[in-house]
Protein backbone atom coordinates (compact mmCIF):
# COMPACT_ATOMS: atom_id res chain seq x y z
CA UNK A 1 0.00 0.00 0.00
CA UNK A 2 0.91 3.50 -0.81
CA UNK A 3 1.80 6.74 1.97
CA UNK A 4 -0.78 8.66 -0.12
CA UNK A 5 -3.53 5.90 0.67
CA UNK A 6 -2.17 6.31 4.61
CA UNK A 7 -2.41 10.44 3.88
CA UNK A 8 -6.12 10.09 2.72
CA UNK A 9 -7.40 8.05 6.00
CA UNK A 10 -4.43 9.68 8.25
CA UNK A 11 -7.75 10.97 10.77
CA UNK A 12 -8.53 7.19 11.48
CA UNK A 13 -5.46 5.65 10.73
CA UNK A 14 -3.18 3.85 13.79
CA UNK A 15 0.63 4.68 13.70
CA UNK A 16 2.52 2.78 15.14
CA UNK A 17 6.66 3.14 15.88
CA UNK A 18 9.58 1.11 17.52
CA UNK A 19 11.72 3.13 19.37
CA UNK A 20 15.72 1.92 19.52
CA UNK A 21 16.60 2.36 16.13
CA UNK A 22 13.47 3.64 14.97
CA UNK A 23 12.80 7.30 17.13
CA UNK A 24 16.14 7.11 18.62
CA UNK A 25 19.83 6.44 17.35
CA UNK A 26 21.70 3.03 18.44
CA UNK A 27 23.98 3.80 21.50
CA UNK A 28 26.12 1.39 22.96
CA UNK A 29 24.79 1.27 26.26
CA UNK A 30 21.04 1.32 26.29
CA UNK A 31 20.86 3.53 28.99
CA UNK A 32 22.16 6.30 27.12
CA UNK A 33 19.26 6.26 24.30
CA UNK A 34 17.96 9.48 23.54
CA UNK A 35 15.16 10.07 20.59
CA UNK A 36 16.53 11.97 17.60
CA UNK A 37 16.45 15.64 17.62
CA UNK A 38 13.30 16.99 16.97
CA UNK A 39 11.58 13.58 17.66
CA UNK A 40 8.87 15.32 20.33
CA UNK A 41 7.82 17.80 17.77
CA UNK A 42 7.28 15.67 14.91
CA UNK A 43 4.81 13.64 17.25
CA UNK A 44 3.33 16.29 18.83
CA UNK A 45 1.74 17.31 15.33
CA UNK A 46 1.28 14.19 14.34
CA UNK A 47 -0.86 13.09 17.41
CA UNK A 48 -2.51 16.10 16.17
CA UNK A 49 -3.48 14.51 13.26
CA UNK A 50 -3.77 10.83 13.49
CA UNK A 51 -6.47 8.75 14.92
CA UNK A 52 -3.52 7.43 17.09
CA UNK A 53 -0.03 7.54 17.52
CA UNK A 54 1.42 4.20 19.63
CA UNK A 55 5.08 3.38 20.60
CA UNK A 56 5.46 -0.52 20.56
CA UNK A 57 8.73 -1.07 22.23
CA UNK A 58 11.09 -4.00 24.45
CA UNK A 59 12.10 -0.63 27.07
CA UNK A 60 9.98 -0.09 30.00
CA UNK A 61 7.14 2.24 28.93
CA UNK A 62 8.62 4.79 31.63
CA UNK A 63 11.75 5.21 30.30
CA UNK A 64 10.04 6.09 26.75
CA UNK A 65 7.79 8.45 28.32
CA UNK A 66 10.66 10.12 30.34
CA UNK A 67 12.64 10.19 27.45
CA UNK A 68 10.09 11.60 24.72
CA UNK A 69 6.96 13.05 27.26
CA UNK A 70 4.37 14.12 23.88
CA UNK A 71 0.97 14.38 25.25
CA UNK A 72 -1.20 12.04 23.03
CA UNK A 73 1.14 9.32 22.10
CA UNK A 74 0.64 5.64 23.81
CA UNK A 75 3.39 3.83 24.55
CA UNK A 76 3.56 -0.21 25.10
CA UNK A 77 6.45 -1.04 27.20
CA UNK A 78 8.29 -4.41 27.40
CA UNK A 79 6.55 -6.27 24.54
CA UNK A 80 3.21 -5.80 26.31
CA UNK A 81 4.56 -7.46 29.07
CA UNK A 82 4.48 -4.88 31.61
CA UNK A 83 2.20 -6.10 35.00
CA UNK A 84 3.17 -10.10 33.75
CA UNK A 85 5.10 -11.96 37.19
CA UNK A 86 8.23 -11.35 37.47
CA UNK A 87 10.46 -14.11 36.36
CA UNK A 88 11.92 -16.59 38.82
CA UNK A 89 15.28 -16.06 40.19
CA UNK A 90 15.95 -19.85 39.12
CA UNK A 91 15.90 -17.97 35.57
CA UNK A 92 18.06 -15.44 36.25
CA UNK A 93 20.78 -17.45 38.00
CA UNK A 94 20.69 -19.92 34.99
CA UNK A 95 20.82 -16.42 32.41
CA UNK A 96 24.17 -14.92 34.55
CA UNK A 97 25.87 -18.47 34.68
CA UNK A 98 25.19 -19.07 30.78
CA UNK A 99 27.24 -15.57 29.81
CA UNK A 100 29.73 -16.11 33.19
CA UNK A 101 33.54 -15.23 31.79
CA UNK A 102 31.94 -13.48 28.58
CA UNK A 103 33.52 -10.07 28.63
CA UNK A 104 31.65 -6.57 27.67
CA UNK A 105 28.37 -8.28 28.31
CA UNK A 106 25.58 -6.53 30.01
CA UNK A 107 22.17 -8.12 31.52
CA UNK A 108 19.49 -5.72 31.66
CA UNK A 109 16.61 -7.16 34.16
CA UNK A 110 13.43 -5.55 33.62
CA UNK A 111 11.11 -7.96 35.31
CA UNK A 112 9.28 -9.69 33.47
CA UNK A 113 12.14 -10.50 31.25
CA UNK A 114 16.12 -10.53 31.00
CA UNK A 115 17.78 -9.01 27.83
CA UNK A 116 21.44 -9.58 27.17
CA UNK A 117 23.04 -6.84 25.45
CA UNK A 118 26.39 -8.02 23.19
CA UNK A 119 27.70 -4.66 21.52
CA UNK A 120 30.11 -3.84 24.05
CA UNK A 121 30.92 -7.30 23.49
CA UNK A 122 34.50 -7.41 22.12
CA UNK A 123 33.05 -9.58 19.17
CA UNK A 124 29.74 -9.56 19.62
CA UNK A 125 28.37 -11.78 16.98
CA UNK A 126 30.81 -14.60 17.86
CA UNK A 127 29.28 -13.95 21.95
CA UNK A 128 25.68 -14.50 20.14
CA UNK A 129 26.69 -17.94 18.60
CA UNK A 130 28.00 -19.09 21.90
CA UNK A 131 25.56 -17.84 24.34
CA UNK A 132 22.68 -18.44 21.89
CA UNK A 133 22.10 -22.34 22.28
CA UNK A 134 22.44 -22.06 26.48
CA UNK A 135 19.52 -19.27 26.12
CA UNK A 136 17.56 -21.70 23.99
CA UNK A 137 18.04 -24.30 26.84
CA UNK A 138 17.05 -21.89 29.66
CA UNK A 139 14.09 -21.18 27.42
CA UNK A 140 12.86 -24.32 26.67
CA UNK A 141 13.16 -25.37 30.79
CA UNK A 142 11.01 -22.66 31.75
CA UNK A 143 8.65 -22.23 29.02
CA UNK A 144 10.05 -18.41 27.97
CA UNK A 145 11.06 -17.58 24.23
CA UNK A 146 14.07 -15.85 23.05
CA UNK A 147 13.36 -13.03 21.36
CA UNK A 148 16.12 -11.78 18.97
CA UNK A 149 16.93 -8.15 18.63
CA UNK A 150 19.65 -5.91 17.22
CA UNK A 151 22.85 -7.44 19.11
CA UNK A 152 20.34 -8.27 21.99
CA UNK A 153 19.23 -11.85 22.84
CA UNK A 154 15.92 -11.38 25.48
CA UNK A 155 14.13 -14.09 27.58
CA UNK A 156 10.65 -13.40 27.90
CA UNK A 157 7.39 -15.21 28.99
CA UNK A 158 6.29 -16.82 25.48
CA UNK A 159 3.29 -14.57 23.74
CA UNK A 160 5.64 -11.49 24.39
CA UNK A 161 6.68 -9.42 21.22
CA UNK A 162 5.69 -6.87 18.95
CA UNK A 163 3.87 -8.87 16.40
CA UNK A 164 1.26 -9.52 19.09
CA UNK A 165 1.19 -5.82 20.44
CA UNK A 166 0.37 -4.86 17.19
CA UNK A 167 -2.47 -7.24 16.39
CA UNK A 168 -3.96 -5.96 19.92
CA UNK A 169 -4.21 -2.59 18.88
CA UNK A 170 -5.11 -2.77 15.67
CA UNK A 171 -7.96 -5.32 16.64
CA UNK A 172 -8.97 -2.78 19.34
CA UNK A 173 -8.66 0.53 17.47
CA UNK A 174 -9.78 -0.94 13.95
CA UNK A 175 -8.42 1.83 12.04
CA UNK A 176 -8.91 2.78 8.52
CA UNK A 177 -5.38 2.84 7.58
CA UNK A 178 -2.31 1.72 9.84
CA UNK A 179 1.39 2.64 9.53
CA UNK A 180 4.99 0.55 11.61
CA UNK A 181 7.97 1.46 11.40
CA UNK A 182 10.75 -0.45 13.22
CA UNK A 183 14.52 -1.25 11.74
CA UNK A 184 14.96 -4.87 13.88
CA UNK A 185 14.20 -8.75 13.45
CA UNK A 186 11.94 -8.09 16.32
CA UNK A 187 10.21 -5.78 14.00
CA UNK A 188 8.98 -8.76 11.73
CA UNK A 189 6.24 -10.08 13.95
CA UNK A 190 4.63 -5.98 13.54
CA UNK A 191 4.97 -5.91 9.76
CA UNK A 192 3.50 -9.46 9.27
CA UNK A 193 0.12 -8.32 11.33
CA UNK A 194 0.29 -5.09 8.57
CA UNK A 195 0.11 -7.80 5.78
CA UNK A 196 -2.77 -9.45 7.65
CA UNK A 197 -4.64 -6.12 7.89
CA UNK A 198 -3.90 -5.18 4.29
CA UNK A 199 -4.97 -8.43 2.99
CA UNK A 200 -8.37 -7.65 4.41
CA UNK A 201 -8.45 -4.63 2.35
CA UNK A 202 -7.20 -1.66 5.05
CA UNK A 203 -4.01 0.46 3.70
CA UNK A 204 -1.05 -0.85 5.77
CA UNK A 205 2.58 0.51 5.07
CA UNK A 206 5.52 -0.67 6.52
CA UNK A 207 8.80 1.02 6.97
CA UNK A 208 12.14 -0.36 7.28
CA UNK A 209 14.41 2.13 9.04
CA UNK A 210 17.61 2.16 7.70
CA UNK A 211 21.00 1.46 9.82
CA UNK A 212 24.33 0.07 9.61
CA UNK A 213 22.28 -3.40 11.34
CA UNK A 214 19.29 -3.23 9.60
CA UNK A 215 18.40 -7.18 8.83
CA UNK A 216 18.06 -7.81 5.33
CA UNK A 217 14.75 -9.54 5.54
CA UNK A 218 13.29 -6.87 7.70
CA UNK A 219 13.87 -4.41 4.36
CA UNK A 220 12.62 -7.67 1.77
CA UNK A 221 9.26 -6.80 3.04
CA UNK A 222 9.05 -3.47 3.73
CA UNK A 223 6.70 -0.76 1.60
CA UNK A 224 8.72 2.25 2.60
CA UNK A 225 11.76 2.29 3.50
CA UNK A 226 14.34 5.37 5.18
CA UNK A 227 17.74 6.44 6.42
CA UNK A 228 17.48 6.31 10.34
CA UNK A 229 15.85 7.99 12.52
CA UNK A 230 16.09 11.72 11.06
CA UNK A 231 14.33 9.91 7.68
CA UNK A 232 11.51 8.83 9.49
CA UNK A 233 10.78 11.63 11.28
CA UNK A 234 10.52 13.47 7.81
CA UNK A 235 8.18 11.12 6.59
CA UNK A 236 5.96 11.32 9.65
CA UNK A 237 5.85 14.76 9.41
CA UNK A 238 4.94 15.04 5.81
CA UNK A 239 1.80 12.29 6.36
Amino acid sequence: MSLADLRERLSAAAILLDFDGTLSPIVDRPQDAAPAPGAAEVLTGLASRAGSVTIVTGRPSAFVRAALPVPGVDVVGLYGLEGHPPLDDAVRGEVVAAVAGEAGIHLEDKAASVAVHLRTAPDPRAVGERIGPRLVAIAERHGLELLHGKLVLELAPAGGGKGGVVRGILSERDPAAALYAGDDLADLSAFAALEDLARRGVPAVRVAVLGAETPEDLVAVADAMVEGPVGLLALLAGL
